[in-house]
């Protein structure tokens, strides 16, 4: 839950504003050779910091559920998402964090029924070759996994970074230009969560041609593919990812994922 929150707040914060405003035009004596109203504008910044929403128990432990609760879904009804809510969902994608502010996530929504066909050949072509490539029981098990869900998904969203943006000024990525795909990685995660929250489901397919993805959405020069999204209302809700029940890959410990130096 967040503290501080409605008209009464708003008011005392108005108060507050009104007040420091006025202290700014009174004269005082230079502190550490700072005029009055720095001083004062310095006190504004530590007000805000204070009044900024605290999350109590109860949220950290719905959040944490939120996170254990995201999964990557293939299976979905084919009930539309509203046109709001598809608003609402990128809106808080545009949220995450970026390298130098530069927020280079490009969302394309591809509607076209065509299109969409066609992405769909690129993900059977890929994952016959996939296939192709593995023997026995991992074979078998490849061929009963649900890879994607493009057949059904009522919104698919086909998700770029856009390489050649100037937003940021490059900062932070003159040894690590990588770090504006990362930054775009961290949208569509956010997007996920988003998207739980409200009760959708969204999967991440990755057994594409990137190059045919991208030509086939027309989109500018410098554009890099990073993922096709498909999102919608899941037909069915398991508090184990599929890859675990499926027999691919169980979650491992995270001791191991750790060091020290």
């Amino acid at each position: 839950m967040v503290e501080a929150t409605g008209a009464a707040s708003d008011g005392c914060a108005r108060r507050l504003c009104a007040a420091l405003s006025s202290r700014a035009q009174e004269p005082g004596p230079r502190v550490d050779g700072a005029p009055r109203a720095e001083q004062v504008a310095r006190g504004m910044d530590i007000e805000r910091q204070v009044m900024a929403p605290r999350f109590d128990d109860a949220f950290r432990s719905q959040l944490t559920q939120l996170f254990r609760w995201r999964r990557d879904v293939r299976r979905f009804r084919t009930e539309p998402v509203a046109e709001h809510t598809i608003r609402d969902l990128l809106a808080e994608a545009d949220l995450a964090p970026s390298v130098g502010n530069s927020q280079p996530w490009r969302f394309v929504l591809v509607e076209d029924p065509q299109r969409r066909r066609r992405v769909r050949e690129s993900f059977a072509r890929v994952n016959g070759t996939a296939l192709a490539g593995l023997s026995g029981e991992r074979a078998r098990l490849y061929a009963s996994l649900r890879l994607e869900g493009m057949d059904r998904a009522p919104v698919q969203l086909a998700v770029f970074c856009d390489e050649t943006t100037t937003q940021g000024h490059g900062l932070g990525r003159l040894t690590m230009p990588e770090t504006l795909r990362y930054s775009v990685v961290l949208a569509i995660g956010q997007l996920w969560l988003a998207a739980r929250a409200r009760g959708l489901g969204l999967g991440w397919v990755s057994i594409l041609e990137p190059q045919e993805v991208t030509r086939l959405c027309e989109v500018p020069p410098g554009w890099q593919f990073v993922a096709w999204l498909c999102l919608g209302w899941p037909e069915e809700e398991h508090e184990d990812p599929e890859l675990e029940r499926a027999g691919w890959q169980a979650r491992t410990p995270l001791e191991g994922r750790i060091l020290r130096r």
